[in-house]
């Protein structure tokens, strides 16, 4: 039995401590961001991967940093044979990187060596690839640079989203774990360098993409649409309103200046691109509900609009 430090934050790592937790080995600590404000209130609020711990009354340590000799020391006292993290949020200096008998892995949402850092689902889906996946990871101190120890794959569908993507993976990645557990004890499964030749890097998201380009073709936007679905959410601007665009499809045709509104009916609005149409599938407007399309038209009339 294993003595488990498991680090993480956000949504995505709790099915994968929940892997810990139902495995043979023992969380000793978790550590997790400080709590952030969130909600209406701005109440400061503990993070998925925290709140799952209280369930299970782990001891929860949520430094700033674990630069200094203070944070090094407390991990030491815990005496671990391997450090779990995933999505955690802070880097791991290689002083706390050595303490662990078993060393510290990292399970990362790609395909190692496509997509290192921070938006790795995101990036997948805007790139177009056709798979993606799990890797488990023994860290170093370079940014997801380590040797791969194993990983699950799984394809890309057409109708994936940013969400339904983040979803399928985090479930891959607790499954990947809880198999991996045994073999990490006994310490026998291969690195595996990683090529340096095919890194890609995925950078944070930021809200200013979310705008809608309708220069761009309509494929590359339908990506856009569903990379950015549960957020930032790709957006336009109707009448001078942000119009959010949660699904929307590539369709062929579409003469007329982009942003023209071409078309309008049950099936969609139809708005033309640099190549192609993006028929909107699913809107809202500020302070409104998400609606199918055809609901939307039902009180506007999108005759002769373009969308900016």
């Amino acid at each position: 039995m294993m003595r488990v430090v498991f680090a993480g934050t956000p949504d995505f790592s709790v099915p994968i401590l929940q892997a810990v937790l139902d495995s043979r080995h023992s969380v000793v600590a978790v550590y997790s961001q400080p709590d952030r404000p969130a909600g209406r209130g701005r109440k400061l609020t503990p993070s998925p991967v925290k709140q799952l711990a209280l369930q299970y009354q782990l001891p929860v340590f949520q430094p700033a940093t674990l630069n200094g000799t203070e944070a090094r020391q407390q991990i030491a006292e815990l005496k671990p044979d391997l450090m779990v993290v995933v999505a955690y949020g802070l880097i791991l200096p290689q002083a706390v990187l050595e303490l662990p008998e078993r060393g510290c892995v990292n399970l990362h949402a790609s395909l190692l060596p496509r997509w290192r850092g921070a938006a790795p689902i995101q990036r997948a889906i805007l790139a177009g690839d056709r798979q993606s996946g799990v890797c488990l990871m023994q860290m170093e101190a370079g940014l997801d640079s380590g040797p791969v120890l194993a990983e699950a794959r799984t394809d890309i569908a057409d109708d994936d989203t940013g969400g339904s993507l983040h979803e399928r993976l985090s479930r891959l990645a607790a499954d990947l774990l809880a198999r991996s557990l045994a073999d990490l004890e006994r310490g026998v499964l291969e690195p595996i360098a990683q090529d340096e030749s095919l890194v890609s890097y995925a950078s944070k998201l930021d809200k200013s993409e979310a705008a809608i380009n309708w220069q761009q073709d309509a494929a590359q936007l339908e990506r856009q649409v569903r990379a950015f679905n549960p957020w930032p959410v790709a957006q336009a601007k109707y009448q001078g309103q942000v119009l959010r665009v949660w699904s929307a499809k590539a369709i062929d045709g579409g003469a007329g200046k982009p942003g023209s509104v071409v078309a309008a009916g049950k099936q969609g609005i139809d708005v033309v691109c640099g190549s192609g149409c993006l028929r909107l599938l699913t809107i809202q407007l500020p302070g409104g509900k998400r609606l199918r399309a055809a609901d939307f038209l039902n009180a506007r009339s999108v005759d002769g609009v373009v969308l900016e």
